[in-house]
């Protein structure tokens, strides 16, 4: 694993001040429960000493450490744990843009590297209109073909998401590979559409 979990000094501090209340020689573990999937999420819990299994990846901190299972450990990569304090209080925060779906290296297949830009760039910004867009298949001329879900099917804005928010995004970003993204969704509205 090339970039492992960042834990911030103050997500640092937060934890040493909550693992002096714990019996000694316990520490945290991060986790993943439902990696790579759509309902995959991340946690972080005391990791007493009998907890540890010879399979854990020990990330090695000032005070504590991190155990992670084998199976959570890549889609933690380049996870983030920080812990922020604002107006409204304080709160512990993790991010693991991987948690859903296995970083991709970049010379995997073109198919592969852009479902894994869908899943981590396009579809968090639509999960707030509760949609969705799943990558059908890639044609031979380089057109990627797109099929709208939730919230999104039948929304008269779709159009617009699609040609100045999806495709551009992947164009840019798949330049000289891509040559278009296309809609492959009957968007007769419903009771589900966002608009």
């Amino acid at each position: 694993m090339s970039n492992t979990i960042t834990i911030t000094e103050s997500a640092q501090s937060h934890f040493g001040k909550l693992l002096e209340q714990q019996p000694e020689g316990t520490n945290i573990r991060v986790f993943v429960v439902n990696p790579g999937t759509q309902n995959a999420e991340c946690g972080v819990s005391y990791c007493p000493p009998e907890a540890v299994e010879a399979t854990d990846t020990e990330l090695a901190f000032a005070s504590f450490s991190a155990y992670v299972d084998e199976l959570s450990l890549p889609f933690l990569e380049d996870a983030e744990i920080d812990f922020v304090t604002d107006k409204m209080g304080s709160q512990l925060t993790l991010k693991a843009p991987n948690a859903k779906m296995r970083k991709v290296s970049d010379d995997a297949p073109l198919l592969e590297r852009v479902e894994y830009a869908i899943q981590t760039q396009v579809n968090p910004q639509l999960a707030g209109h509760g949609g969705h867009v799943s990558l059908m298949e890639i044609t031979e001329q380089g057109v990627a073909i797109v099929s709208f879900g939730g919230g999104c099917n039948g929304c008269s804005m779709v159009d617009v998401t699609l040609k100045e928010g999806i495709e551009k995004e992947l164009l840019q970003q798949f330049d000289g590979e891509l040559t278009a993204v296309r809609d492959a969704t009957d968007h007769d509205r419903g009771d589900h559409s966002y608009y």
